[in-house]
């Protein structure tokens, strides 16, 4: 064997009780799980190898599968990707929120390169060297000297982005001849490897489609044997209602449904993640595919340009920044956002005080990192919408913000249920980023696991293996079990934790000391190796 574990308790992703074994790999493959009985192995001899790792005092679990990520540039830029593989993820499933750049022409790569600069920064130190979504899989495949990517990868079509790119970013339903062409670059994308689908509904152009096109875009993935992943119309106002309308479009298409984020966020939301619970109960009770994602804190974080009313931003970035120019739209948009409640902020009146700027793309911003707009504005004398009006057309777009409207009994209520599953919505981009996107795996096995004891660690591990494992349909990923892939992580039950906080973003878990995909160690001994083990997962047929 090219490596043996010695002495772990396993958790092997299914959810049952854990037990001591050593583990084999050899190939990339787990080869023998030979157990211990009480103080004793099996009467099998145990397996020896070139490598033998003592795993004493450690669990062992499959890697983690990070279920909402916005890594897109991130893999292609960092080799190392620590932020990452030091949580012990090994697959991470990117083309999140309706907006990445694969499918793309030159027209719609460049608006889209604005549009989500927040997200991953403006990839002028990327090769954007490809178009479509199988030549962006490719381009994963042969990243850094053709040596792969540091996490294995998998692809959601951005509905946003086809629609951008079949017309425009006009608020109108499509023409006949456009959904043709959505459909057909959705079944493009599908068929070059892709594992589903995703919407970013409150963000343009993605949410001007109307459910009857997206049930067509829906009816095209179900075909190719993928699944829906919106970010839905509100996490406010009307929460269940989006929540409503996802579960019956889905459905209508006969396509399976993973729910983004699935959060119940803002005061009006305050108590009511049973009422959530009890809908998606009803349809699964009714024979409905619904899996979901969270992160275990209670925070948002988008970018301000997102919180503009849905009309704001018709025409794309460029058409943005003119109407926040003109004082007399700008102060329509004000109105919309302050008193009326602007789709971009989920209907709900927004509050400067829970709006904290967490990055900019301009560094010489940077004054306004690590404060609400509110308090910004009170340090230079004026209202927090003039503050935020400057930021967004002197950063071009591309602020990212923190949105402290998150309530914790219903973020504990929803990470307990079974179709639960676990995504950072990590944004590594910013001077001060959500902690989230180092610390979401270790803050669910230390905090949550371990310290309140919200879930059982072996329920815990479930949420983050096996369970997203089956959604995204891979045969042989997500549980340690004979023949699976060695993708693998070690850590500590009794100190794991996260390190990241929200006034030191950046600082790695502690905790977790090996993390291997394909039977390669990523980390070793808590620090980062060179091995650059991930690949782009594509869709099994």
């Amino acid at each position: 064997m090219d490596l043996v574990i010695r002495d772990a308790r396993v958790i092997d992703g299914t959810g049952g009780a854990s037990y001591r074994a050593d583990i084999a790999v050899h190939n990339g493959r787990i080869t023998e799980i030979h157990r211990r009985h009480g103080h004793t192995h099996t009467h099998t001899p145990r397996p020896t190898a070139k490598t033998t790792l003592d795993a004493e005092g450690l669990a062992l679990a499959p890697g983690f599968i990070d279920m909402h990520a916005h890594s897109d540039l991130a893999l292609l830029r960092d080799p190392e990707h620590t932020a990452k593989a030091a949580q012990g993820v090994t697959l991470e499933v990117i083309g999140q929120d309706g907006l990445s750049y694969a499918p793309v022409d030159d027209r719609t790569l460049a608006q889209v390169r604005q549009a989500i600069t927040g997200w991953n920064g403006d990839g002028g130190d990327i090769d954007f060297d490809w178009r479509t979504v199988g030549e962006y899989l490719d381009r994963l495949d042969r990243a850094h000297g053709g040596h792969g990517i540091a996490v294995n990868a998998a692809y959601l079509i951005p509905q946003g982005t086809v629609r951008m790119y079949a017309m425009g970013w006009d608020d109108r339903p499509a023409t006949p001849a456009e959904l043709d062409r959505m459909r057909q670059l959705v079944a493009d994308g599908m068929r070059e490897g892709a594992v589903g689908m995703s919407s970013g509904l409150t963000y343009t152009p993605g949410m001007y489609a109307d459910d009857s096109e997206l049930t067509e875009l829906c009816r095209v993935v179900a075909a190719h044997g993928g699944y829906y992943c919106p970010h839905h119309r509100s996490y406010g106002a009307g929460a269940l209602q989006a929540y409503e309308e996802m579960v019956r479009l889905t459905r209508s298409a006969d396509c399976p449904l993973h729910l983004a984020h699935a959060t119940m966020n803002f005061g009006v939301n305050k108590g009511k993640a049973p009422d959530l619970l009890a809908l998606l109960d009803d349809a699964l009770a009714g024979g409905a595919d619904i899996t979901l994602d969270t992160y275990p804190y209670t925070p948002g974080c988008t970018t301000l340009v997102a919180m503009l009313p849905s009309w704001a931003s018709e025409g794309g970035p460029d058409a943005i920044l003119a109407r926040l120019r003109d004082d007399v739209t700008a102060e329509k948009i004000r109105h919309h956002m302050e008193v009326i409640g602007a789709d971009g902020c989920h209907g709900v009146p927004i509050e400067w005080d829970t709006i904290e700027i967490s990055g900019v793309s301009d560094p010489g911003l940077v004054s306004y990192v690590g404060k609400t707009i509110a308090r910004s504005a009170a340090q230079r004398g004026e209202e927090p919408w003039v503050t935020a009006r400057r930021l967004l057309v002197d950063d071009s777009l591309g602020s990212t913000i923190l949105q402290h409207v998150g309530h914790e009994e219903n973020v504990r209520a929803i990470m307990r249920h079974r179709v639960h599953t676990g995504g950072s919505d990590g944004i590594l981009q910013g001077f001060k980023p959500h902690p989230r996107a180092y610390g979401t795996f270790p803050q669910y096995l230390g905090r949550y696991a371990r310290e309140l004891g919200v879930l059982s660690l072996e329920e815990t591990v479930a949420h983050l293996t096996s369970r997203p494992a089956a959604r995204l349909r891979l045969p042989d990923r997500g549980l340690v079990r004979e023949g699976y892939r060695a993708d693998l992580v070690l850590f500590d039950p009794e100190t794991v934790a996260a390190g990241s906080t929200f006034e030191a973003p950046r600082t790695l878990p502690v905790g977790i000391p090996h993390v291997l995909i394909d039977g390669r160690f990523v980390m070793r001994d808590g620090r980062r190796t060179d091995v650059l083990a991930g690949r782009a997962i594509r869709r099994t047929p």
